[in-house]
């Protein structure tokens, strides 16, 4: 995967959109359905508002380095609708995730240099509903079919509200809220709002009881790090502004580099590093072969720390950015670092 797509997608993973306008839904049959949209269904995505006449049917997921918006669709049983796919992580969290983002349709298509799915290609796809992990997935100095390109065929466009603007700009620091909005969005637009809901409900659920067990615990001072995702630099991938913030709060810890910097990567120097107060350390695995190996060489290289005498520390993968399964990060960072209160 190429570096820029890469960078941009990691900011991407951690956005999610917050603007949606109300919809009305009916109420469910007798037997228990599920409910449905009343269509149309109107939806405000970076500045404009989409209307949907009826659930799409023929989706295309670009890459983005994301994973968020296919494990969205897969979650509220979307798979199905999906012809096109270009996500995919290779670990995950979720039993069964990566078998069944491999099992989705590809088109067939040959990805550009971006890893992603070019205009042409777009076109030829037909759909009528695109997600893109960020707004530039849509620009056409990068070669991708516009929104309004999209619009002329009859398909209707998606991107986090967060990632809206200029390339590699967030609106805000991410939360777990914003998960919840794109599960609501989709929600809306595919008439699937209970099982958005059910899904929501369900990760709020698991994440308070997390919450209830560490209510009383000192936050542990930790480092997120990705080490694959390094850009020569062996510390330019510790994360400092993401969701992995409000995931580490809610499962008693704290990241010892947040705040220093205004980007999604603190990139702190090895004596910066070296010098930090770490109790605890978070790996995120991307496309590593032992992520086991990688922390035991940050412990290592750094004995000092309180998160190397005690080794303590937790792999995590997809769950730690945006998408549906953010109370896994919360269970399992607690049930690392506070295996005492459970």
């Amino acid at each position: 995967m190429k570096i820029k797509p890469v960078l941009v997608a990691i900011g991407a993973l951690c956005l999610a959109a917050t603007a949606a306008c109300a919809t009305t839904t009916t109420a469910a049959e007798s037997d228990g359905a599920a409910k449905t949209a009343a269509y149309p269904v109107t939806i405000t995505n970076c500045g404009k508002e989409y209307t949907y006449s009826k659930a799409p049917s023929r989706v295309v997921v670009m890459n983005g380095g994301s994973v968020a918006e296919v494990s969205a669709l897969l979650e509220l049983g979307l798979g199905d609708k999906i012809v096109a796919n270009a996500q995919n992580y290779g670990d995950s969290e979720v039993p069964g995730r990566v078998d069944a983002i491999k099992a989705l349709p590809t088109g067939d298509i040959e990805l550009n240099e971006m890893m992603d799915i070019p205009r042409e290609a777009m076109i030829g796809l037909t759909p009528d509903f695109v997600i893109s992990t960020y707004d530039g997935g849509f620009r056409a100095e990068a070669g991708y079919a516009t929104r309004d390109d999209l619009s002329k065929i009859g398909a209707n466009t998606y991107a986090p509200e967060s990632s809206c603007g200029d390339v590699g700009t967030v609106s805000h620091t991410p939360t777990v809220e914003d998960s919840y909005a794109m599960l609501r969005d989709l929600g809306k637009i595919f008439g699937v709002t209970d099982k958005a809901d059910k899904v929501i409900a369900d990760s709020k659920k698991r994440i308070a009881a997390v919450e209830k067990k560490v209510a009383d615990v000192e936050d542990l001072k930790t480092m997120l790090i990705i080490p694959g995702m390094a850009m020569g630099d062996q510390f330019s991938s510790v994360g400092d502004n993401g969701i992995w913030n409000d995931i580490m709060a809610k499962a008693g810890a704290t990241n010892a580099f947040a705040g220093a910097s205004d980007s999604m990567f603190a990139n702190p120097s090895k004596e910066q590093v070296a010098k930090a107060d770490i109790e605890a350390l978070i790996i995120v695995n991307y496309m590593s072969a032992d992520p086991d190996a990688d922390a035991q060489k940050l412990f290592d290289q750094f004995p000092q720390w309180d998160a190397a005498k005690n080794k303590r520390y937790v792999v995590l993968s997809d769950s730690i950015y945006l998408g549906p399964s953010n109370a896994v990060a919360v269970e399992e960072i607690a049930k690392a670092f506070h295996a005492d209160k459970f």
